[in-house]
């Protein structure tokens, strides 16, 4: 697969204001471990390989654990996620997957027993714009660098 365009250099001025966007998510409050974790549960929904290189590496700089990052995907099952995490993972896929779940009220309830008014809409926004980010990197290809290829077993 090839990238289609850099959207980046395409429409720098529509760019920039996701880039706001983040930035103001960035400095809403919101845990970092807490961020990273979304990011990346939204971009293995969509099946944004670059998102998920991204966001995995963050949030090991940020001090997330190997383990949290494989369970990911099953977080439902796993024992290491807080019930505050346990609620915007669950708000993560309801709002990621909207056209199928259309923002329930038992997720909702279960957010709002976490997060603040505030916090909530916070949360929603870093979904949107994580998406939004998701939908540009898979719509235009988006490679994630590679460093080295699998050694194939012999």
């Amino acid at each position: 697969m090839k990238p289609r365009m850099d959207f980046y250099k395409a429409a720098p001025e529509t760019i920039d204001a996701l880039v706001a966007l983040e930035k103001k998510v960035q400095s809403s409050g919101l845990e970092q471990s807490l961020i990273e974790l979304v990011k990346t549960r939204a971009s293995q929904i969509n099946g944004c390989a670059f998102c998920i290189n991204m966001h995995t590496q963050d949030a090991r700089k940020h001090g997330e654990t190997e383990q949290r990052l494989y369970l990911l995907n099953a977080w439902r099952e796993a024992p290491a996620y807080s019930e505050r995490e346990r609620a915007a993972l669950a708000w993560t896929e309801a709002l990621t997957l909207i056209s199928e779940t259309h923002a329930p009220d038992d997720v909702y309830a279960q957010v709002r027993a976490q997060f603040s008014e505030a916090e909530t809409v916070n949360l929603t926004m870093l979904i949107a714009a994580i998406n939004a980010w998701n939908r540009l990197a898979i719509s235009f290809r988006a490679m994630p660098p590679v460093k080295a290829k699998a050694v194939s077993p012999a």
